[in-house]
């Protein structure tokens, strides 16, 4: 099935910007153009955009996605290098679940804190507001 730009931008949920600059950046390799210029993304262009927004969500370069793309430009010889670059993905990912699991820890426990505090601060309140009224 083909897809236009905006059609792309729909499904993606990516801005038609971002998708030409991709383009642009040699990251979509493989979109055909029609005689009037207009590109035309196929099912695999979608699965491309799918890893290229899964490695920039991820923290990795515009340069580095650019490496990948020209792995797989290279077809198969390259399949080791590309299998490498996505387990060192999965190391850097984990890694950022662990931090972002100690900031939640964190989050929780001072969300505990101020709940705590602020059911004391409201018992206090009450017996003073009940002490000024005797």
């Amino acid at each position: 099935m083909n897809y236009s730009i905006s059609d792309v931008s729909r499904i993606m949920n990516l801005p038609v910007s971002t998708l030409r600059y991709y383009d642009k950046e040699g990251l979509l390799p493989y979109i055909e153009r029609k005689d009037s210029g207009y590109r035309i993304f196929k099912e695999d262009d979608i699965r491309m955009l799918e890893i290229i927004e899964c490695f920039k969500n991820t923290g990795m370069s515009i340069k580095e996605i650019k490496h990948f793309i020209e792995l797989v430009k290279q077809g198969d010889i390259s399949l080791q290098q590309r299998y490498e670059l996505f387990v060192e993905r999965k190391k850097t990912v984990e890694k950022q679940m662990q931090d972002l699991q100690k900031q939640l820890d964190l989050i929780d426990y001072k969300c505990e804190y101020y709940q705590k505090a602020l059911k004391t601060y409201n018992q206090n309140k009450h017996h003073s507001d009940e002490n000024k009224s005797l």
